[in-house]
């Protein structure tokens, strides 16, 4: 299940720092530019830096016989036959267009015999229904995927049945995935990135993954390496539905030995399970039930649990990624500190480089205000590149707005009205209108200037 997460992981003005009264400098006029058309990714692996053996047959078991709230998995289940993947109803051709992209790496890089198809008994289908009737069966959710349904009618008349409970499976033939109609293209595309990849194989998320979309931090939007190397791993010949934990445990190390021979070296790192206390802390802080205050008080929690017990790297970073983002507006120097320490937390692994290019962005708007414009070209150059090898479009987006403005300071203005023309069209897929985007743009030129 993907989660919704804190204004989709992006700043907005209405989030940025203010400077101290009477410090600001002139507000910019709203920004008019013609569109050029929406773009759009190639479908290809972002290329994350795969990890030892040890620490994959770890993953895979905790990712494979757990379920996101915890309950055990009694069997080893996938589908047993060639997966049909068909969409309910009418659906957005950069939707079929990514679906498709998303079938064909599934074939060359998973291993698995997957295809689209028009028939009626497909084994999964992908259906999209509006926001309301979404947050009435999973509220908080921006996705999910159930088990032995076909139709968005089906899983009303069997949600509170046995019928949509994982756990009661032996093999795998029906599943269904179903996601908002008024999604973004980006959003979209990242819902079927991970809910079809949990349709097919895990079923967990886990906070400590630095490379992967099994992970409720959201940060990466398509399937990695990692990822497909699991799903190598759940389709490989050995195994087979309705084997227990031990008997997969058993098989492992010989099938990674043959899918990741790389891996088979030493210097795996013994990674403590996340608690359910920084989990609830994380899951208030992201949530919109509760106040801004108690919001607050739950991210520095999260903080607080890692910190005490050691913790590094992806949950270090996220704790500290949330509670900056949730100081924005209140205490722009813990903001700041926040984003500092969840950089210097990403920073540390090639495999959130995409995270740090998260906090890049806001580091950027910072910087911006302070009318460093060296500051944020130095920030916004490398994360402009990782954004586009791990297809964020929205953040891919961002980036060169923050760029553009910095360029603007320069007295760069060609090369800034250049870049701003190429943000648009990532624009448009990663916030879905024009409206969205010139908002953004809107916003970042309106950002308060600290006197230079």
């Amino acid at each position: 299940m993907k989660y919704l997460i804190l204004c989709a992981g992006l700043l907005l003005a209405a989030c940025a720092p203010l400077p101290p009264t009477g410090q600001m400098g002139p507000v910019a006029e709203p920004i008019r530019l013609e569109f050029p058309a929406m773009r759009s990714f190639a479908a290809q692996s972002p290329g994350t830096r795969l990890r030892p053996n040890s620490e994959i047959i770890r993953d895979f078991s905790d990712l494979t016989f757990r379920l996101e709230s915890g309950r055990a998995l009694p069997f080893f289940t996938r589908f047993e036959t060639p997966v049909s993947v068909r969409v309910n109803g009418n659906a957005p051709q950069h939707m079929v267009n990514d679906l498709e992209g998303l079938l064909a790496r599934l074939r060359n890089e998973a291993g698995i015999s997957i295809a689209s198809t028009q028939a009626g008994d497909a084994n999964i289908v992908v259906e999209l229904v509006s926001p309301s009737q979404l947050r009435r069966i999973a509220p908080g959710a921006a996705c999910f995927v159930v088990p032995r349904v076909r139709s968005w009618s089906e899983l009303r008349r069997e949600r509170n049945s046995a019928v949509i409970d994982w756990t009661t499976l032996r093999t795998r033939e029906r599943a269904a995935i179903f996601m908002p109609d008024s999604a973004t293209p980006q959003e979209m595309r990242d819902c079927l990135h991970e809910e079809l990849a949990q349709a097919l194989g895990p079923l967990n998320d886990l906070y400590r993954l630095p490379d992967s979309v099994f992970n409720d931090d959201n940060m990466h939007g398509v399937l990695t390496d990692f990822d497909m190397l699991i799903l190598r791993v759940t389709y490989a010949p050995e195994l087979r539905s309705g084997m227990t934990q031990a008997e997969v445990m058993a098989l492992l190390p010989r099938i990674l030995a043959r899918l990741h021979p790389g891996g088979e070296r030493t210097g795996g790192q013994e990674v403590r399970p996340t608690t359910r206390d920084w989990i609830d802390a994380v899951e208030t802080a992201l949530g919109g039930n509760a106040s801004n205050t108690i919001r607050r008080q739950e991210a520095a929690r999260a903080v607080a649990i890692g910190q005490a017990r050691g913790w590094t790297g992806a949950r270090a970073g996220f704790a500290q990624y949330a509670f900056g983002r949730l100081q924005i507006s209140n205490d722009p120097g813990l903001a700041l500190g926040a984003f500092n320490a969840a950089a210097n937390a990403y920073r540390n692994d090639p495999n959130m480089r995409i995270h740090a290019a998260h906090v890049d962005v806001q580091l950027a708007a910072f910087a911006l205000i302070a009318r460093d414009a060296d500051r944020v070209l130095a920030l916004t150059g490398p994360a402009i590149t990782i954004a586009r090898q791990h297809e964020n479009a929205a953040l891919l987006s961002l980036l060169m707005m923050f760029r553009a403005e910095a360029l603007d300071l320069q007295g760069r203005t060609d090369e800034a009205m250049a870049l701003r023309l190429d943000s648009l069209g990532w624009g448009l897929y990663g916030f879905g209108s024009r409206e969205e985007v010139v908002a953004r743009l809107n916003e970042i030129a309106s950002l308060p200037r600290l006197p230079s």
